[in-house]
């Protein structure tokens, strides 16, 4: 119930915030804005949105009122960076898959030119709304600091980083510290550097962070095992995505290297790591504790 108050209050607010700082369709180019707007809106969990609102919640408890507009901006920051993830993922040269999130993947709709420069204007975007943080109350350090979380999560110690060992791997036999490390940096990373930054602007004290900080290193782990289960056993119809691509691509995830019931019993186990890492933070990590359970428990 506490997870499904939590959603019902901020995943609206989440969808204003984004519509309200994505530049609207109708502004000259007009193609390259619905483009944008197309793969940004409309769809998705919000996962990333809600884990910034969450953190802050946490760790500003009952200040989080007056906080609330920063980390709604945060959110929609972060959503326009994994809205660019997921445009150039599908794109031919990289999964070359064809829908995302139950519609036509960018590329099949805009074509693979503006399907690039949307995904670039999207990261860009999003450093934008960052900055404006500060004229939501966020001190001018706090903003420095999320800036340079975001940036190294979005780059090649991160995100970026994560994908090109990705496309390295495939097809080949690789190690367990391979695939962690493809996990950790291609997923991971944003999911760590949302939930540090929504701390951030929180006011976490350094044990605040470093307790958010474990956790959101197992949320990422349980959700990309998790991501790995869906491929092989999940509804296309629920994903909004084909399923199998793992095998076709000759991938190799938490699935292939230890079998179904053992990536489950893994999932399962990191969830409760991530529980632990913020117990003491109670009722406050409540949201957060849920969210983990959710994601292991999810069926897209």
């Amino acid at each position: 119930m506490v997870l499904e108050r939590f959603m019902a209050k901020h995943l609206p607010g989440i969808e204003r915030e984004l519509d309200k700082c994505l530049p609207n369709d109708t502004v000259y180019p007009q193609g390259l804005h619905q483009a944008m707007r197309y793969s940004t809106l409309g769809g998705g969990k919000r996962l990333r949105g809600l884990l910034a609102l969450a953190a802050t919640e946490m760790v500003a408890k009952d200040r989080f009122g007056e906080l609330e507009e920063a980390a709604y901006r945060l959110a929609a920051a972060v959503e326009m960076v994994h809205a660019y993830s997921l445009i150039h993922d599908d794109l031919p040269c990289m999964d070359d898959d064809d829908y995302r999130r139950g519609k036509l993947a960018n590329h099949k709709v805009f074509g693979e030119a503006v399907a690039v420069l949307a995904g670039d204007a999207l990261l860009t975007e999003s450093f934008a709304l960052l900055v404006q943080l500060e004229d939501l109350g966020v001190s001018a350090a706090v903003v420095t600091r999320i800036i340079g979380e975001m940036a190294e999560a979005g780059g090649s110690r991160g995100l970026v980083g994560g994908q090109a060992v990705d496309l390295d791997s495939e097809g080949r036999s690789i190690s367990t510290e391979t695939l962690e490390y493809i996990h950790t940096h291609k997923t991971g990373a944003l999911f760590r550097a949302v939930l540090r930054c929504g701390a951030m602007i929180g006011g976490a004290s350094a044990q605040e962070l470093s307790d958010i900080t474990k956790y959101a290193e197992c949320f990422g782990l349980c959700f990309q095992i998790t991501d790995d289960i869906l491929d092989v056993v999940g509804d296309e119809a629920k994903l909004g995505k084909k399923t199998g691509s793992d095998i076709e691509q000759q991938k190799v995830t938490y699935v292939s290297l230890y079998g179904l019931e053992k990536a489950r019993q893994l999932a399962a186990d990191t969830m409760q790591e991530a529980r632990l890492a913020i117990a003491d933070y109670r009722p406050h990590s409540d949201v957060l504790c849920s969210l983990a359970e959710y994601v292991v428990g999810r069926d897209h």
